[in-house]
């Protein structure tokens, strides 16, 4: 086939790139280092936000949406903040064209200078929390529960589709509270919103823990954090959640009369996912012939392949196939019954397994004769031979099956890739050898964790918050340590 794959053996990089172009999810735009999101792609970031969204709003949150544009001054009222972005930031300097005098096309007017540049939102506390400052003014006003789903640019030198581009989507949560507790609680249940959507959703196992001090949001005085290993032995930070304590509110005088009449800074939070979680979705399970989507997030659940020879075999195989796709469709699932007759089947077989729909039906003539569909299941290519009575209910079976054996197999991945270690060349050898998770000792200093950095490429993924108590050394520095934290090469 025209759209065949370079195999992850051969070249991990170039598969997922080939993989995210052949299958229609993205591509490279006119822009430098932006994508274009095709139709099939957007479909599946539409059935994440779907999910995400009454997740949120399960949770108490409303959506809002904020301005694409930020007053440079508001930067510079939290100096970590602007210090973590400071060099990603787009800036709007002018705000009108006109026709070059030499008739060049169009130059940039001199005389329209905005008197306070503007930067494109690399991220969009100071603009909310300037406006939150309007919100509040008593405690009745607590908790503010807000999320928006909106796009962000940070300028990028090096970018992938879907993992690091100078715009991407996302969405991006700001709250505020009375109280340091109900903050504090706030970031953890989001964090653990993200980790259910992943598991439940996206079929990928993820470690929930909090970010060390040098890997923290700029601005945050804990990050906590779900991380993904990929198949390839890397780990993707795949959502966040921050606990901001009173910084923002501070920087933007953002105060509430408590019960008592005393005036208080309210308390914070920031959260947010990314369309990074499709390039997740892809490392995470596709093979060399493919996409491999879960069920729950497939824009096509069940495709139904007619192959016949004459007009009236395909009459017939319609009748059939129309009331098959009038159950699935009763019980919820998403199916496409392809009878374009301007592709042969087995170039529209190798299609649907290239864009990873779940289960593929093919009938023919004899199908019809003896009342049967030939099943394929997407993510072991296994077929079988069922009959068209009660085929609706053993197909939404065959789809749970489907969503849980995904997760089983990266699960049993993920297990088999991580790797308790105390010796810090035996770290060094098995990085290169193995990769993946590596539980290890560490002594808390930044300097050490830069210093492995630095050596091997490998961070300090997240301390797990189910990590016991286990009294050791550190493998580097040799001093004490309470507990280990996840080591791996990252995205």
């Amino acid at each position: 086939m025209a759209k065949v794959l370079t195999s992850r053996e051969e070249s991990y990089a170039q598969w997922y790139n080939d993989l995210v172009i052949k299958a229609d999810l993205a591509e490279n735009s006119a822009v430098r280092g932006c994508m274009v999101i095709k139709p099939y792609g957007y479909a599946i970031w539409e059935k994440m936000q779907r999910a995400l969204d009454d997740m949120f709003k399960e949770t108490g949150h409303q959506n809002a949406y904020f301005p694409l544009f930020i007053p440079k001054s508001f930067f510079s009222k939290e100096a970590a903040h602007v210090d973590g972005f400071a060099k990603e930031c787009a800036v709007v300097t002018h705000y009108r064209l006109k026709n070059d005098p030499d008739g060049k096309g169009v130059v940039v007017d001199p005389d329209a200078k905005l008197e306070e540049e503007l930067i494109v939102r690399p991220t969009s506390e100071t603009i909310i929390w300037s406006t939150y400052k309007n919100w509040i003014q008593s405690y009745r006003d607590l908790p503010l529960l807000i999320n928006q789903w909106a796009n962000v640019v940070r300028w990028e030198m090096r970018t992938r589709l879907f993992l690091r581009t100078a715009e991407f989507l996302w969405q991006e949560g700001h709250t505020a509270h009375a109280t340091q507790a109900e903050a504090i609680q706030e970031t953890e249940t989001m964090l653990g919103v993200y980790a259910k959507f992943a598991e439940e959703w996206m079929a990928m196992p993820v470690v929930q823990g909090y970010k060390s001090a040098n890997e923290r949001f700029a601005g945050a005085l804990e990050t906590m954090t779900i991380e993904a290993l990929m198949q390839d032995g890397k780990a993707l930070q795949s959502g966040t959640s921050h606990f901001l304590g009173q910084n923002f509110a501070k920087a933007f005088d953002v105060t509430f009369a408590n019960k008592e009449g005393k005036l208080e800074y309210v308390w914070a939070t920031s959260w947010g996912v990314s369309t990074r979680l499709m390039g997740a979705l892809v490392m995470a399970h596709s093979d060399d012939n493919g996409l491999v989507l879960p069920p729950k997030l497939a824009p096509i659940q069940v495709v139904i392949v007619p192959i016949y020879k004459k007009a009236e075999e395909l009459e017939r195989i319609d009748e059939v196939v129309n009331g098959l796709v009038a159950k699935l469709k009763a019980l919820g699932i998403s199916v496409k019954y392809d009878n374009d007759d301007n592709r042969k089947p087995g170039w529209k077989f190798a299609e649907y397994e290239l864009k990873g729909v779940p289960v593929r039906l093919a009938i023919g003539p004899r199908d019809l004769e003896n009342g049967t569909f030939e099943v394929a299941r997407r993510d072991t290519m296994a077929k079988e031979t069922m009959p068209l009575e009660g085929l609706e209910n053993k197909i939404q079976a065959l789809l749970d099956d489907i969503q849980a054996s995904i997760y089983k197999k990266a699960f049993d991945f993920r297990t088999s890739k991580t790797t308790k270690v105390d010796d810090y060349d035996e770290f060094k050898r098995l990085l290169d050898e193995k990769g993946g998770f590596f539980l290890c000792h560490w002594d808390g200093t930044p300097e050490t964790e830069e210093l492995i950095k630095n050596e091997t490429k490998a961070t300090i993924r997240c301390i797990p918050l189910d990590a016991p108590d286990e009294a050791g050394q550190c493998m580097v520095s040799g001093k004490p340590s309470s507990k280990r934290v996840l080591f791996a090469r990252s995205y």
